[in-house]
């Protein structure tokens, strides 16, 4: 009884501790940048303004998503790049994490391509996914696609190869077909 206990503590601490752990970094972070600019900002105005820290802290990312996207930065992105690709752990984290960002808001996105895949052609059983990959002749494996399902409300899905027969397109918005998938097909398309 006790180890079940145990066992739902412990899923339910992996469920909130990102969030937690994010909203403390940038409470950190905004924190850090208020207490530096306290003093001049007080010296300057001559009372303290709450909040700055927020401010100062979405104009330095956005100047440096600005300066990620020009020339004089792509240098040092493949200088990082060749850094953190030779280190073995790193290479492993770094590359995953690099292709998840960039499947969501990169130029290459990869869930652009909402599909329904037949699992039972018996019952006639279907399940919505997205295209990640058209091909997986790289890996050995001629005719198949890699298939993204999401899971209803949780933030995780499951990756299959399914033959490209039992794969049909859906004429729709991806995000709307997230949006659907997510919510357990409980949101209405607009």
């Amino acid at each position: 009884m006790m180890k079940r206990i145990f066992s739902y503590f412990l899923k339910g601490l992996v469920l909130v501790a990102p969030l937690i752990i994010t909203a403390y970094t940038i409470y950190l972070m905004f924190d850090f940048v208020d207490g530096l600019l306290r003093d001049y900002i007080k010296d300057w105005f001559g009372k303290s303004i709450p909040g700055l820290g927020a401010i100062f802290i979405f104009i330095f990312l956005t100047v440096l998503g600005l300066v990620g996207e020009s020339i004089i930065a792509k240098p040092l992105k493949a200088l990082i790049n060749r850094l953190l690709t030779r280190a073995p752990l790193l290479k492993v984290i770094y590359s995953s994490l690099t292709d998840l960002f960039s499947a969501f808001v990169g130029k290459e996105k990869k869930f652009s391509k909402p599909v329904m895949v037949c699992f039972n052609r018996e019952n006639n059983l279907w399940k919505m996914g997205f295209i990640t990959q058209e091909s997986l002749d790289d890996i050995g494996i001629e005719g198949m696609l890699a298939v993204y399902f999401p899971h209803a409300y949780n933030f995780s899905g499951e990756l299959f190869f399914v033959d490209s027969s039992a794969v049909k397109p859906l004429d729709m918005n991806p995000a709307e077909a997230m949006k659907f998938m997510v919510s357990g097909g409980v949101t209405r398309f607009n």
